[in-house]
C-alpha cells in the first residue's frame, strides 16, 4: 500500500498520513512502531516529553528500511526555548534516537508566558545548518506566533501541527496555513476516542462508502489537506487507518461533516505533553 506524498515548502518531501507514537514506549512501543513501518507508513511522530524516543530510533533501525525512505519526527519541550538549552536538547533527542538527524524537528508549542519561542526557533535553523535536522515545524502556533518569526527569522515553518477533528475543524487555522505555504498536521484526528466514532451522520456516510468511521474522518482530513496522526499498536487498525487513498467522500458529505463542529470542540484532555508551562 502506497502513501501519497507532498512536497514542503522547503523542497523536503513528506507522506499524507503519519504514525503517532504517544504511549508507545519501550519495547511494545518498538514492536507496535515496527508494524507500522511495516505494513506502509514511512513518518513516525515523535517529542522529547513523550519519553520514547530511543524507542522510536530503535524501531527506526530494526524494521529493515532504508533511512532515506523514513521521516522521523521529534519535538523541542517548552521549558528548553533559551537558544543554546535548545540546540543542546536536539543534540540530546539525536543521541536518545541514536540517529544522525531528524528529518522533521518542531517546537512542541509556543509557550507564550515563557515568550522565548523565536529563540527556540533560531536555534532549529541553526540546528538545520548543521545538517542536524532536515525540515523545521511547529505545533499549535497561531498566526500571532507566525507572524512574529517570519517578521524576526524571514522563516516560516514547514508544518503546523494542531489539534484538528470534525468537532474543531480550525477553519480559519488551516487557511492562514495554507496561504501562507505551510502544511496543516492533525493531532487527535479522531478526536481522542470520542463519541466521534459513534456519531450517527459518520455512520451512515462510512455504510455508504463501504468504510469504517475512523476512515472516513482520515479521508476527511485528507480531503482539507490536512495529515492526519492517527495511532494504533495493532497491525489490523494500523492498515485501516493507512486505507484512506481508494474511495473519496462528496461534497455532500464534506458539508455534512462541517455540521458536527462545536463551539468549543477542543478536547477536555489535553495532551500533557503539549500544554506543558515549564
Amino acid at each position: 500500500m502506497t502513501i501519497p506524498t507532498l512536497t514542503l515548502n522547503d523542497g523536503t518531501t513528506f507522506p499524507a498520513i503519519t504514525f503517532g507514537t504517544y504511549k508507545l514506549n519501550g519495547a511494545a512501543g518498538v514492536e507496535a512502531m515496527k508494524s507500522a513501518l511495516s505494513v506502509g507508513y514511512d513518518a513516525l511522530d515523535s517529542a522529547f516529553n513523550y519519553e520514547n524516543e530511543g524507542a522510536v530510533g530503535r524501531a527506526a533501525r530494526n524494521s529493515g528500511r532504508d533511512r532515506k525512505d523514513l521521516r522521523i519526527a521529534s519535538k523541542l519541550p517548552g521549558r528548553h526555548h533559551a537558544y543554546d538549552e535548545a540546540l543542546a536538547t536536539i543534540e540530546e533527542s539525536l543521541y536518545r534516537a541514536q540517529l544522525d538527524y531528524y528529518d522533521l524537528y518542531y517546537i512542541h508549542w509556543p509557550n507564550p508566558k515563557q515568550g522565548k519561542y523565536v529563540e527556540a526557533w533560531k536555534a532549529l535553523i541553526e540546528a538545520k545548518k548543521r545538517g542536524q535536522i532536515r525540515s523545521i515545524a511547529v505545533c499549535n502556533f497561531l498566526p500571532e506566533h507566525l507572524e512574529r518569526l517570519e517578521a524576526e527569522t524571514g522563516v516560516l515553518p514547514s508544518i503546523n501541527q494542531i489539534e484538528l477533528h470534525p468537532y474543531f475543524p480550525q477553519d480559519e487555522m488551516r487557511k492562514w496555513n495554507q496561504d501562507h505555504g505551510i502544511l496543516t498536521q492533525a493531532w487527535s484526528p479522531l478526536g481522542r476516542a470520542s463519541d466521534l466514532l459513534i456519531n450517527p451522520l459518520l455512520e451512515k456516510i462510512a455504510k455508504r462508502v463501504g468504510k469504517g468511521v475512523g476512515q472516513v474522518i482520515l479521508r476527511w482530513h485528507h480531503q482539507l489537506g490536512s495529515v492526519p496522526i492517527p495511532k494504533s499498536a495493532t497491525p489490523e487498525r494500523q492498515i485501516e487507518n493507512m486505507s484512506i487513498f481508494d474511495f473519496t467522500l462528496t461534497d455532500e458529505d464534506m458539508a455534512t461533516i462541517a455540521t458536527l463542529v462545536r463551539p468549543n470542540g477542543r478536547l477536555k484532555n489535553q495532551d500533557p505533553a503539549v500544554y506543558e508551562e515549564f
